[in-house]
């Protein structure tokens, strides 16, 4: 398309993803009441011959799916960027190889990035543990612009697989950084940094892969300098003082230290919501 609503989704995989997993996170894209117009699978690394009979079957039905090789895992950073750099649309939706997009979701966010005016449009999500039926918390996020950028002070402010943004801002702002963890919390505050107007839907639109996998990803003595680097991007555009960024450190880096059953308690009663019986079966 070259009316503006071009969109190209980012997709990367790598092999830790289960063939099964893979498939229902890809079939959710293809099945899309406003189809993409571009499918970019960027392979981390190489991938299990599992996974890659999903992606050859699904290549061979839709010409629109592009595949980016990396010849080794470089991780989510270096992934997504090369993705980012592959597409082709006016806008892309963020999709990771383990979790769900409803149906509408693109429709939905074109919908509210071209009403609102917006460059970046994320949404809550769903958190689900094994099936997609059994829901277990909602992941809320802050609405506007203002409650953005204040939360981008301290914390991510959206729920990045759920994000639809604009692609030339992205790349003139400087993309995703080479990070294995935390980039999209750096790459949307370059976002912001550049001028970018930013906007939650409360709606949730992605149902996210949850888990005990998931607290342990978050914790370990290998943060510290990872925490250190992400306020010093913070602080180069403009995002933090140099007050603000110590305060943060130490902030987070004590929740680094956490054992998981503290983790999972902050994550099920502050970064996240249980839902409640009649909630669970909507």
């Amino acid at each position: 398309m070259s009316d503006g609503t071009s969109v190209s989704v980012l997709l990367p995989v790598h092999q830790g993803v289960e063939p099964e997993v893979f498939r229902q996170a890809l079939d959710s894209v293809l099945d899309q009441t406003r189809p993409a117009d571009e499918i970019v699978v960027v392979e981390d690394g190489p991938i299990p011959e599992s996974v890659e009979a999903v992606l050859s079957a699904a290549a061979l039905r839709h010409p629109e799916l592009l595949r980016i090789r990396l010849e080794t895992n470089q991780g989510a950073g270096v992934a997504n960027q090369a993705g980012l750099v592959a597409a082709s649309g006016e806008w892309i939706a963020k999709m990771d190889a383990d979790d769900i997009s409803k149906r509408d979701r693109f429709e939905r966010q074109l919908v509210e990035l071209h009403r609102s005016g917006a460059d970046v449009c994320g949404t809550s999500m769903l958190e689900f543990d094994g099936e997609a039926r059994n829901l277990i918390a909602r992941r809320e996020v802050p609405l506007d612009h203002g409650s953005i950028a204040r939360r981008m002070r301290s914390n991510n402010p959206f729920n990045h697989p759920t994000v639809m943004y604009r692609r030339t801002l992205a790349l003139s702002s400087g993309g995703y950084p080479e990070m294995r963890l935390m980039q999209d919390y750096v790459f949307f505050a370059r976002m912001l940094g550049a001028g970018a107007r930013m906007m939650n839907m409360s709606e949730p639109l992605v149902l996210f892969r949850a888990g005990d996998s998931l607290h342990g990803r978050r914790s370990g003595r290998g943060f510290s300098s990872l925490e250190r680097q992400v306020q010093r991007e913070l602080r180069a555009v403009g995002v933090v003082s140099r007050g603000r960024a110590a305060v943060n450190y130490l902030i987070r880096l004590g929740y680094r230290y956490l054992p998981v059953p503290a983790l999972r308690w902050v994550h099920g009663h502050i970064l996240s919501r249980p839902l409640a019986t009649k909630e669970r079966a909507t």
